[in-house]
């Protein structure tokens, strides 16, 4: 189980995501970032963070720790902004925080290059996962320390928006050309053989176990039984995937254009 912690005060919101995440202080004497029960986007975007966090994490990749965060709606009273009170009246009850990594980065791909043996590695547990959202326009990568740090994976495991037709997910090629460490030479083989072993069962169950059962109340007794299956059997369909992952890997892409800081300020400002 994850650790557990009690919201006492709300600092600030955070507005980059579209779940309006804000930062938090708790009973541990610790700050989280916290994504909300009561947000829009619904609770399966946090069963897809505590899952794909545990998996990283079995695989050595670099992941903040995660912990449940009881936030009692009665803090929203001293908040200012309406969006920010209706979101916490709406979230009473356990959240899910992210340890806040004091003077981390934004990843700029432009600024840093990750070698070839990392970049497989993130880039084949984007597949395995079937994360959407790790491109250069939105990295969802921090830097911290000078390494980075893989956050936001609530846009993975998308299958579980539709379970009905989540058998066609299994074998489905994952779209890699966008990613943002694809023109970083990705070693995706040398991932494979690395890290397909480390993808037990064992792991996939602890993974799916650490989901708080308030997250997953929608869903029936035996979803924690189907995400399992469900990622062992993609595990199993490499063959399907992998050979086009290799093959995105290897062509690589064009790196964005740069843009200069000030490119877009009025001329005005410039004189």
């Amino acid at each position: 189980m994850l650790p557990h912690v009690t919201a006492t005060r709300y600092v600030t919101p955070l507005r980059e995501g579209g779940s309006l995440p804000g930062l938090m202080e708790a009973d541990d004497l610790g700050t989280y970032v916290v994504k909300f029960f009561g947000a829009g986007q619904g609770p399966r975007v946090l069963v897809a963070e505590v899952i794909c966090a545990a998996i990283a994490r079995g695989l050595g990749l670099p992941v903040p720790d995660l912990v449940t965060v009881e936030v009692d709606p009665a803090l929203a009273a001293g908040e200012p902004d309406q969006d920010v009170q209706d979101l916490m009246r709406a979230s009473g009850g356990l959240n899910l925080g992210m340890d806040f990594l004091p003077g981390a980065l934004d990843f700029d791909p432009a600024a840093f290059t990750a070698d070839p043996a990392l970049a497989g590695r993130v880039l084949w547990f984007d597949a395995l996962t079937g994360n959407v959202d790790r491109t250069w326009r939105n990295p969802n990568m921090l830097l911290w320390h000078g390494q980075p740090q893989l956050i936001d994976h609530g846009s993975s495991l998308t299958f579980h928006h539709n379970w009905k037709g989540a058998a066609a997910a299994v074998a489905r090629p994952y779209a890699a050309a966008q990613h943002v460490l694809i023109g970083c030479s990705p070693d995706v083989r040398a991932a494979d053989a690395d890290l397909a072993p480390l993808v037990t069962a064992e792991l996939l169950r602890a993974a799916v176990d650490a989901v708080p059962d308030a997250w997953l109340a929608g869903d029936g007794p035996e979803v924690r039984d189907a995400y399992v299956r469900q990622l062992s059997e993609r595990l199993a369909a490499r063959p399907a995937w992998l050979p086009d992952l290799v093959e995105a890997a290897a062509a690589g892409r064009v790196p964005p254009p740069v843009r200069k800081v000030g490119a877009n300020r009025p001329d005005w400002t410039r004189q």
